[in-house]
C-alpha cells in the first residue's frame, strides 16, 4: 500500500510543508529504501589496515564475483503485474529531462482507492536505481471499481528517489486521464489498470525551485480495491 505520509501530500496541500520538512525520512518511508552511504569510511579504514598486516588472499577469494548476480536476480523477480503486460512511459521535461520507457520486469507499481476525492491513486518505480531514479505517483479522480473512464483529472507527484527533490501538481487540473480501461485479475478486488494522458502544467518543486512537466504518460499497473467495502 502506498504510505500514509505520501497520501498527505497528494491530498492535502496544507501537509506539503509538514512532508518538505524532513524529506529525507519522507522519501525513506515513500520508497522503502534506506540505501545510506553512511559508514563506509570506517569499514574503508578497517579493510586498508586488515590488509596490511593479513596474508594475500587465497585465490578462490580473489576471483570471488562481486554481489551483482544477486540483485540481477531481485531486479528479475520484481514485475508489476504477474500477467507481464504492466509497464510504465512518460516523458518529462524542465528540472528533469527524462524519456521513462519502463517494462513489466523490473518496476515496482501498487494502486489502491482513495477518498478524498473518490478516485484511484498508483505508483510507479524501477526496483533497482539508476542514472533516472523516479517514483511516479498519480491521484486519478472520479475511478470505479472495474469501470473505464475518460476525461478524468489527475493529481501528479514526481520525487527524485534518494534526494530532497520533490514536485507535484497539488491538485488534478494541471493533468488530464484521456482513457482508462480496467480488467479483472486473479485476485478478489485486483484490476489491472490502463490508461494514458497528458499534462498541460508542471509540477512544481515542494521546496525550492524548479518545475517538471509529464507531456505525456502511459501506464498499465494493478490497483486493488478494499473488497470488504464493496
Amino acid at each position: 500500500m502506498i504510505p500514509t505520509i505520501l497520501r498527505r501530500v497528494l491530498i492535502l496541500p496544507g501537509a506539503v510543508a509538514a512532508f518538505a520538512g524532513s524529506p529525507q525520512t519522507a522519501l525513506t518511508a515513500v520508497t522503502g529504501s534506506a540505501d545510506s552511504p553512511q559508514g563506509a569510511p570506517t569499514a574503508a579504514a578497517a579493510l586498508a589496515d586488515s590488509q596490511r598486516s593479513a596474508p594475500p588472499p587465497a585465490k578462490a577469494d580473489a576471483m570471488a564475483p562481486a554481489k551483482a548476480p544477486a540483485a540481477a536476480e531481485t531486479t528479475a523477480a520484481t514485475a508489476c503485474l504477474q500477467s507481464g503486460d504492466g509497464y510504465f512511459r512518460a516523458r518529462v521535461a524542465g528540472a528533469i529531462d527524462a524519456t521513462i520507457d519502463w517494462p513489466n520486469s523490473g518496476t515496482r507499481c501498487e494502486g489502491e482507492p482513495r477518498d478524498k476525492p473518490p478516485g484511484v491513486r498508483l505508483s510507479f518505480r524501477r526496483a533497482s536505481g539508476g542514472a533516472t531514479d523516479l517514483l511516479f505517483v498519480f491521484g486519478i479522480t472520479g475511478v470505479r471499481e472495474g469501470q473505464p473512464l475518460r476525461e478524468a483529472g489527475a493529481n501528479l507527484t514526481v520525487i527524485v528517489q534518494g534526494t530532497d527533490r520533490i514536485f507535484g501538481t497539488l491538485g488534478d487540473s494541471r493533468c488530464t486521464v484521456d482513457s482508462l480501461t480496467q480488467r479483472a485479475l486473479k485476485a478478489p478486488g485486483s484490476y489491472r489498470l490502463e490508461a494514458r494522458g497528458f499534462c498541460t502544467q508542471p509540477a512544481h518543486a515542494v521546496r525550492g525551485d524548479g518545475a517538471v512537466l509529464v507531456s505525456t504518460f502511459e501506464f498499465a499497473g494493478l490497483v486493488t480495491y478494499d473488497t470488504q467495502q464493496n
